[in-house]
């Protein structure tokens, strides 16, 4: 019975495709991004992708490659937007805490936010993200 919740949620799943209503835009930032937490950095990039969507305030979505993946602990945790598509979450590891699900992904993201795959984004209200 369970997977059959988890077909229908599946096929429940509406897709949307940004637009006038509900624009969505990827674009390189070239400012250096330092993201830290307790004074320790655990991003720090030249290569972020800056995503602003709609009235939302951007997004900073960094190479994953540019993260120190020591601190990052996978999560269950998992949500959907219409828009990007299926995300996942990492939570982060440091001196002896944790912050549960700091961090998300889209690792298959929609083709309107392609090139956000492989980068990660951080909740700015549990790190310190500096751009420039």
């Amino acid at each position: 019975m369970h997977w059959l919740v988890g077909l229908l949620h599946l096929y429940m799943k509406t897709k949307l495709i940004p637009g006038p209503d509900h624009p969505i835009t990827v674009e390189p930032n070239p400012s250096h991004i330092t993201v830290t937490l307790d004074g320790r950095v655990i991003a720090e990039t030249d290569k972020a992708l800056e995503l602003r969507e709609a009235s939302y305030p951007a997004v900073q979505y960094i190479p994953l490659a540019d993260v120190d993946k020591t601190v990052l602990a996978d999560s269950d945790h998992q949500t959907y937007c219409p828009f990007k598509g299926d995300a996942s979450y990492y939570s982060v590891a440091h001196n002896g805490h944790t912050l549960e699900n700091a961090v998300w992904t889209y690792r298959a993201p929609y083709d309107a936010v392609a090139p956000i795959a492989d980068h990660v984004a951080f909740y700015p209200d549990k790190v310190e993200i500096s751009v420039g």
